[in-house]
């Protein structure tokens, strides 16, 4: 009995310390949030660096070849994408147009129905001013991106370039012992978070690719931006594809009709309950160590710390913490509870 008093003020103490380390990740989000990006990327690129290297290629010109390669890709997809948000910002006259005969048909259906609606039910929410002041705000988002996207990218090199020789001040600073413990870790950490986005790369295609078959087939204008979007918003787990749904089904309804959008939104339904809540918890889970519950839970969690990047990198940050917490015998037992159980019997 002594010594309950003092088990239970032990856990007190640390529960207060979490709540305090959590609140200052939750202040220092917006200079954590680039930080932690330019380390996933930089694990990400450390296979074709050291790809390079073992091909006689210098560090130096091998992290600036990654570069160049990461800033096409962005050019690329950044140019599709530009694209097609000029040619939908031309159209939105139309669609505007659209959304009033949609509108009046909505109304007439819910009358026949019995229930009373006015005719400006949706038009007094919803019309081109607010679209534009929508499109306004992405356009701001965008360059906000690529601000932070420089100094991203800039941060990963430099994490690159420190790989070489970071080992060697890790035995010298730590020990023997320590840093080939260190290194383990590290590397079962890389290993684990590039499967995860290997994994999540093929489920997040299958996604993409079958949106934009469906939507093409449906007649939808832009299927191949809401395929990109759908591949794009897959890597936030659990409701990315829940967003991506949205403006594909709205302009479906706006261009073709509520039949059509309903049969846009069955496509989405399908799609995800056949990749995101099969296929995906499983292959994921599994494949990265953790239980379905444990990642849909990081999603909230580091969502709400971190911001809309901390719901894309929840699933590695709980990987990291999974593998940090396996380390000392006294935090093993939370490792275990966010483990899957395929690790239980191996």
């Amino acid at each position: 009995m002594v010594g309950n008093p003092k088990k239970a003020s032990r856990i007190v103490i640390n529960l207060a310390a979490a709540v305090i380390v959590v609140a200052g990740l939750r202040a220092a989000s917006a200079l954590l949030v680039p930080f932690l990006l330019a380390i996933f990327l930089a694990i990400l690129c450390a296979t074709p660096l050291r790809w390079l290297r073992e091909k006689g290629v210098p560090t130096a010109l091998a992290a600036l070849m990654i570069l160049i390669t990461i800033l096409a890709l962005a050019v690329v997809v950044g140019g599709l994408i530009g694209t097609t948000l000029v040619e939908f910002t031309r159209s939105i006259p139309t669609y505007d147009a659209s959304f009033r005969v949609q509108e009046a048909a909505l109304v007439r259906w819910l009358n026949g129905l019995g229930i009373e609606v006015s005719r400006g039910l949706l038009s007094d929410y919803l019309d081109a001013s607010v679209l534009f002041g929508l499109l306004g705000n992405l356009l701001a988002s965008l360059g906000q991106v690529l601000t932070n996207g420089a100094l991203i990218l800039l941060t990963m090199v430099f994490i690159l370039l420190e790989m070489s020789g970071f080992p060697a001040k890790m035995r010298v600073a730590f020990g023997e012992s320590d840093a080939s413990e260190a290194q383990s870790n590290f590397a079962e950490v890389a290993v684990n978070i590039r499967r995860y986005v290997a994994l999540k790369t093929v489920i997040s295609l299958g996604t993409g690719i079958g949106i934009a078959i469906w939507l093409t087939i449906l007649g939808v204008d832009y299927a191949i931006l809401w395929g990109l979007l759908a591949f794009l918003l897959n890597y936030i787990p659990n409701i990315g594809s829940i967003i991506a749904a949205i403006p594909a089904v709205l302009l479906a309804w706006l261009s073709a009709g509520l039949g059509t959008a309903a049969l846009a939104a069955g496509g989405y339904l399908v799609v995800n309950v056949i990749m995101a809540n099969i296929i995906e918890p499983r292959v994921i889970g599994y494949g990265i160590g953790l239980s379905t519950l444990v990642v849909f839970i990081s999603l909230i969690f580091w969502g709400w710390v971190l911001g809309p990047v901390g719901m894309l990198l929840s699933v590695p940050i709980t990987v990291i913490f999974r593998i940090v917490l396996e380390t000392d015998e006294s935090t093993r037992w939370i490792a275990v509870l966010l483990g899957s159980e395929r690790r239980l019997s191996t």
